[in-house]
């Protein structure tokens, strides 16, 4: 008998959802966008409720193109974005204000106030974490800061506080299951990164009381079922922040596999096995608890990668399409000089300044627009050198080959471009889904449709591997001509 298995994906951008069989197949898929709020420059919100309602719409569309009904499904898998984080209503699932997403800047002043008073670096010793706006807990700080009377309801236990993944799974198992993993716990800047558990000192500081936040379980655990939801007793089987997700999704279960995705941000995932590995300007988290086996992993995130299309494509209106970057990009041999730092809501690894601003520099009267979309293609490439030169400097660790995925590795000049600016092959997988495939394959072995981690491995294939071709003196020094752009937006933002 056939045996199916739903992903849930809740993005940034959108929320998705598949149905594969237990060879991996397609068999259903739904996706609708999420409404962007921008309260003011440099802050974004979702609403929670359309969030729920979203997921649920395209949960059914998937199963209806699928051909079959929920009680036909052996497992779910879920993955979301992570970092992102709300508070609501115990007695009535009412959130009190919007979820502040990842990229938000709502809360810079609390962060500066936690670095200023020197609890920025308990912080980032329990955490592994550099303290920042980017996480969870300082946007759960804000919220019960600025709802009036928020703090004495979460003291009186009230209120609960989680990330996307605890919000779905609560409301998808009727509100029965309170819980997390460590993936995503770990991006919350309140998990001890040793104990895997909340950390009672950085609650205590933070005035953040316990019970708000959700039990943290193992990745594969049983997370309840969707039959309040959907009338079939059906098990949660995985869950997995995205960045994790897509880890497990690109087969790197060894220790020194690395994989990029290259999405509304882009990250750089390293697994670091049973031990973590905490390079300069990169962050050391929880990969994923599988089998009773805690893994680390090494990270580093970048704010804008497709976030730059897209603002050539809505707000410069430079191109119709974010696809169509590769076309544009290809009609000039080279960028002219021109460098784009897309730092619109700061630089996050492996830099990590708030106050930067983006720039793009280096025209002259020859300048087009061509050129303008060619650097901000390139401007993928150099952030991701940077992540990769963090992560090698002053250490014997060496990446062998990049494994990439996100929507944006379809566009093989960036891949080519990637390969030629590291000097290491870069390998497109034949599946680019690689989050959504990662939550929904653990799921599938978490209830026993794979058998183990080698079985997994095995369904990984190429789609193309890309070979460097540029001279390392070339790759070296367009690579120094964007580390000085990228000093510009710093200085500039103290400037003004």
């Amino acid at each position: 008998m056939t045996q199916y298995i739903l992903g849930i994906d809740e993005g940034t951008t959108s929320a998705r959802a598949f149905v594969i069989d237990e060879n991996a197949n397609v068999l259903g898929f739904g996706q609708s966008e999420l409404t962007q709020i921008y309260p003011r420059p440099g802050w974004l919100e979702h609403d929670p409720m359309q969030i729920w309602n979203t997921q649920l719409e395209v949960m059914r569309a998937a199963l209806r193109e699928a051909g079959i009904t929920p009680d036909q499904l052996t497992a779910v898998g879920l993955t979301n974005q992570r970092e992102s984080a709300m508070v609501w209503e115990k007695a009535t699932g009412r959130p009190i204000f919007n979820l502040i997403v990842w990229a938000s800047r709502h809360s810079d002043g609390i962060v500066q106030q936690w670095v200023d008073s020197e609890f920025g670096e308990l912080i980032q010793q329990r955490t592994g974490l550099v303290p920042d706006a980017f996480y969870a807990a300082s946007k759960i700080r804000w919220i019960l800061d600025n709802v009036p009377g928020a703090q004495e309801r979460a003291e009186k236990g009230e209120l609960l506080a989680g990330t996307v993944d605890t919000w779905l799974i609560w409301n998808l198992t009727g509100r029965q299951s309170f819980v997390t993993e460590p993936s995503n716990a770990s991006q919350t800047m309140l998990m001890n990164l040793d104990t895997v558990d909340w950390d009672d000192d950085l609650l205590r500081e933070m005035r953040i009381p316990r019970h708000m936040l959700p039990e943290i379980l193992p990745s594969d655990a049983h997370f309840g079922t969707i039959e309040a939801t959907f009338g079939a007793p059906v098990p949660i089987a995985a869950n997995l922040g995205d960045q994790q997700a897509g880890l497990f999704g690109q087969a790197a279960f060894k220790q020194g596999q690395v994989k990029m995705t290259y999405g509304t941000a882009g990250v750089l995932n390293i697994n670091n096995g049973a031990t973590p590995f905490r390079p300069e300007g990169l962050t050391p988290s929880a990969a994923w608890n599988i089998q009773g086996q805690l893994a680390y992993e090494t990270e580093g995130v970048v704010y804008a990668m497709g976030k730059t299309m897209q603002w050539l494509r809505d707000d410069l209106q430079l191109i119709h399409a974010a696809p169509d970057s590769e076309w544009y990009a290809d009609q000039v041999h080279d960028s002219d000089g021109v460098y784009l730092v897309p730092a619109f809501t700061g630089l996050a690894a492996p830099t990590w300044d708030p106050s930067a601003r983006a720039v793009i520099v280096g025209m002259s009267n020859a300048t087009n627009r061509l050129h303008v979309i060619r650097a901000a293609l390139e401007s993928m490439v150099y952030q991701t050198r940077d992540l990769v030169d963090a992560a090698v400097q002053g250490s014997k660790f060496e990446i062998p080959e990049l494994r990439v995925d996100g929507g944006a590795v379809k566009n093989n000049l960036l891949c080519q471009l990637q390969a030629d600016i590291l000097g290491i092959p870069v390998a497109r997988p034949k599946n680019s889904e690689a989050t959504i495939f990662g939550a929904m394959l653990l799921a599938g072995l978490s209830t026993g449709i794979y058998k183990d981690l080698d079985e997994l491995e095995g369904m990984w294939k190429a789609d193309r591997v890309f070979e460097p071709q540029m001279s390392r003196d070339e790759a070296d020094s367009l690579y120094a001509g964007w580390r000085q752009a990228r000093e510009l937006t710093r200085g500039w933002a103290k400037a003004s």
